[in-house]
């Protein structure tokens, strides 16, 4: 049994860009850490591509591994390409293009406002 089937990805040196390939006419997405704190995914969109305008309970950090993004954060436009960041706001309403191709890296925690005090 080969080392990632059997460990999964942990303690490797990857690059994000190779974990997840293009594909012409969708967005491909591939989870790397899945816990009850949050998630780490990779996306590749091919040009076109998008997810349409949605919110969720929990910030959202992303960031470009290859490409170039429109991301719409409440009604403001933000272009990146490879190598920036933006985070996306709990509960503000959010939307993703590809301008052209791009592969980013989407990191979501979830918050624990109402925890105990």
């Amino acid at each position: 049994m080969s080392r990632e089937k059997k460990e999964g990805l942990s303690a490797q040196a990857l690059q994000p860009g190779e974990l997840v390939e293009y594909q012409e006419g969708t967005v491909v997405s591939r989870t790397i850490i899945k816990k009850q704190a949050g998630t780490v995914t990779l996306f590749a969109f091919d040009a076109g591509e998008g997810l349409s305008e949605h919110t969720a309970p929990y910030d959202a950090l992303v960031y470009i591994v290859d490409g170039e993004a429109e991301i719409r954060i409440s009604g403001v436009l933000h272009q990146l390409q490879q190598g920036e960041m933006i985070i996306m706001p709990a509960h503000e309403p959010h939307a993703l293009q590809a301008a052209r191709r791009f592969k980013m890296m989407l990191v979501m925690i979830k918050s624990q406002e109402t925890a105990a005090i």
